[in-house]
């Protein structure tokens, strides 16, 4: 059932300074899935994804390019947007957020200027271990060997000077009751539970600014310009400033306050997106996210993490110019687990790729048009598409954020009707009795054009093209997907 509710999605924000990976294009095309989802199902959408452009990383890059930040980031935001190209988003509702905009940066500082004034934020001197890498002061309990797990190898800044800091031990409660308000706030559940047992034992406020004699690549904030803003207070704004906050009006009533704010993420990004960020609107009056969804990690073979140096980084972009786009969308949607932590391997990629879309919906595609063209004399009439019994498991998957387990079932329907063929036989059975086979054979095409329609939002491509032959009533004149051995 169509309505005109609007609806608001939102990636995180990747750096600036490198290019992106197989994790950035599942939180991508799973964000651009249900996006299109929603837009199928009539909510006018607002996409939301871009680039986080200030911070020590992007700084220290700039300067081993012997560029200025400022040079450095546009050219790697236009590399960002060719990147992001190949994932297949839908480019009518996708908007690029940027966080050297000044309508960014303006509402970033607005957004400072409200925290403060409420009383949450603060300044004292301070020393503490810094990881450049996570752009994240670390705890005692979050380090391995004196270093940080996430990104070993690297040496721990330590930070001596005075800061700003905001007051999130003042949300432990606030928090735990909001989230006892909300109890589909995080998606899947084990990673919401995991984030309330965070909260519970208690919140430490956190620096939120650097001296900008130490580290000048950030917004400067507001009254001191001697300090610039730590990247993440900085860049967590952006999915309220893409919106034009603080201005009430217009896209930020509509999309922010009436659109169902969610984000997807990495479950790295668990405590920043559904804990601090939260706690951050809180101290700025402003409405809260209403959920946030977290992926797994894409990881190599036996689970281990992808790194260049063991030299199992598979690149999306080569995924993409071998098999195509929706190849790579059809293997994140459905071979990658909806929250758990996924193999990417070429060797799982090839079989699925085989198995689901070239013997799998290539082939059947095929094998009915090839029968429909033969024999049906007039084009079959293809009834718009309800929603029946057989197709409401699925509709719930993708309202649930179960992307894997809606395409699965798609996917059911798929099996059912190869073996339909099967077992009904209508290409034999044409010689013996034409008018039997002929209804057998209309059925396989509004079933096939049904399977097209629910592929939309994961396949658009393929799903275009399978809608246009099943209502041609004809051949496709190339198979949809070759095999690769």
């Amino acid at each position: 059932m169509k309505n005109q509710n609007s609806f608001y999605i939102t990636t995180t924000l990747p750096y600036v300074n490198a290019d992106l990976h197989m994790g950035h294009a599942l939180e991508f095309i799973r964000a651009d899935i249900i996006a299109r989802y929603k837009k199928l199902n009539g909510y006018d959408v607002f996409f939301n994804t871009g680039t986080d452009e200030h911070g020590m990383k992007i700084y220290e890059k700039a300067v081993a390019a012997g560029k200025t930040p400022q040079e450095f980031v546009n050219d790697s935001f236009f590399r960002f947007k060719d990147s992001v190209n190949i994932f297949g988003m839908d480019e009518s509702i996708l908007h690029f957020a940027r966080t050297t905009n000044e309508n960014h940066i303006n509402s970033a500082q607005a957004f400072w200027k409200k925290v403060y004034d409420n009383g949450y934020i603060y300044k004292k001197n301070y020393e503490a271990r810094y990881c450049v890498g996570c752009e994240e002061t670390k705890s005692d309990s979050e380090i391995v060997n004196d270093e940080c797990p996430i990104h070993p190898g690297r040496a721990l800044e330590i930070i001596q000077e005075e800061n700003y800091f905001f007051k999130y031990s003042a949300f432990t409660e606030k928090l735990l009751n909001f989230y006892k308000e909300n109890p589909n706030f995080v998606v899947p559940d084990f990673r919401f539970n995991e984030i309330k047992a965070f909260v519970e034992r208690g919140l430490q406020d956190f620096s939120i600014s650097r001296l900008k004699d130490k580290m000048p690549w950030g917004i400067p904030v507001p009254g001191d310009e001697e300090h610039v803003m730590y990247v993440w207070f900085d860049a967590l704004t952006n999915y309220i400033s893409t919106l034009g906050w603080p201005e009430a009006s217009g896209d930020f009533d509509k999309y922010w306050v009436n659109g169902n704010p969610t984000q997807y993420c990495g479950k790295d990004n668990l405590r920043f997106q559904s804990a601090m960020w939260q706690a951050m609107l809180m101290a700025a009056d402003v409405p809260n996210s209403h959920q946030i969804i977290i992926n797994g990690f894409i990881t190599a073979d036996g689970g281990v993490k992808m790194s260049k140096t063991l030299g199992n980084v598979i690149d999306p972009k080569d995924i993409v110019s071998e098999y195509g786009t929706d190849a790579l969308r059809f293997f994140l949607a459905k071979e990658v687990s909806s929250f758990e932590d996924s193999p990417f391997t070429m060797e799982r990629f090839k079989d699925a790729y085989n198995a689901g879309l070239a013997n799998g919906i290539g082939n059947l595609t095929s094998r009915i048009m090839k029968m429909a063209e033969t024999n049906l004399e007039t084009i079959t009439e293809i009834p718009a598409m309800t929603l029946t019994e057989d197709w409401a498991p699925v509709i719930v998957a993708m309202d649930n954020f179960n992307i894997h387990e809606a395409m699965n079932l798609v996917f059911k329907h798929v099996t059912e009707l190869d073996e339909l063929i099967q077992t009904k036989q209508p290409f034999k059975l044409v010689k013996t009795n034409k008018e039997e086979a002929v209804e057998i054979i209309k059925e396989l095409v509004i079933k096939l054009h049904n399977i097209g329609m629910m592929l939309t939002p994961v396949l658009p491509e393929t799903s275009k093209k399978i809608v246009e032959i099943a209502k041609s009533g004809k051949m496709p004149e190339q198979p949809l997907f070759l095999r690769k051995d």
